[in-house]
């Protein structure tokens, strides 16, 4: 994907790195349905003399009334909400927002959402496990209007397009929709489907019209074969 291809690593961008020098502060808005994982990203974000967090939310409607009240220049948004999919919140905020720069943060790894967030709207992608080390320069990258993502998934993108490896056809990160996607994940979690369609505020019938869509797609037989193809793919992807 071009934009993948062309984007800025760690924080670099042409003529130099954001560093917020001689502006205002940057004001953040967190989105992430843990507190604990809030605090402590705010915490290292307040740690820096130009940037700000104005805001904090678990899901998206409390998101969307944060940003419009506080007008942020950046939102960190985390895939899994308590009310949504993290990148239907990123499609509403390009869509409402469009100033407002959206950072994904995810224990998923990037091969399986980073270029649904982007084609969704967001400016980059950053893993949580390594966001400790990374957080700040991909925030000053994507407020400096680059498109952030690891060197290690560029690379990774460049061998995958240079060996001309065909697409897996029951890969779910690429045959899935998002929504499709975040079923199937709860499904190899082990969730019910009373409690997937409590956890996405739908109905259970929706959920099962979806997990026959995700079986055709992934050319699974039956609920059992599904089960443990999802509980297979969460243990080897999350």
């Amino acid at each position: 994907m071009g934009t993948i291809v062309s984007c800025v690593l760690g924080g670099q961008k042409s003529g130099g790195t954001y560093s917020g020098e001689g502006l205002d502060m940057a004001k953040i808005v967190i989105v992430d349905d843990h507190p604990i994982s809030r605090d402590g990203l705010a915490m290292r974000i307040e740690m820096e003399s130009d940037l700000q967090v104005c805001a904090e939310a678990e899901g998206v409607d409390d998101a969307l009334d944060s940003i419009e009240k506080t007008q942020p220049d950046a939102a960190i948004v985390d895939i899994c909400l308590k009310t949504s999919n993290g990148i239907e919140l990123v499609k509403e905020i390009r869509s409402r927002f469009p100033t407002v720069r959206t950072l994904v943060w995810s224990m998923y790894d990037e091969s399986l959402y980073a270029e649904r967030a982007l084609k969704a709207g967001a400016s980059g992608y950053i893993n949580k496990r390594y966001a400790r080390e990374t957080m700040i320069d991909a925030l000053r990258t994507v407020l400096a209007g680059e498109v952030y993502l690891s060197p290690e998934f560029l690379s990774k993108r460049m061998q995958e397009k240079t060996s001309g490896d065909s697409i897996d056809d029951r890969e779910p990160a690429k045959v899935l929709s998002n929504r499709e996607l975040e079923v199937f994940t709860l499904i190899g979690r082990g969730t019910k489907t009373s409690q997937i369609a409590s956890a996405m505020s739908l109905s259970p019938n929706t959920i099962e019209t979806y997990r026959s869509r995700i079986k055709d797609k992934l050319c699974l037989r039956h609920t059992a074969e599904l089960a443990r193809f999802a509980t297979e793919w969460v243990l080897a992807n999350a």
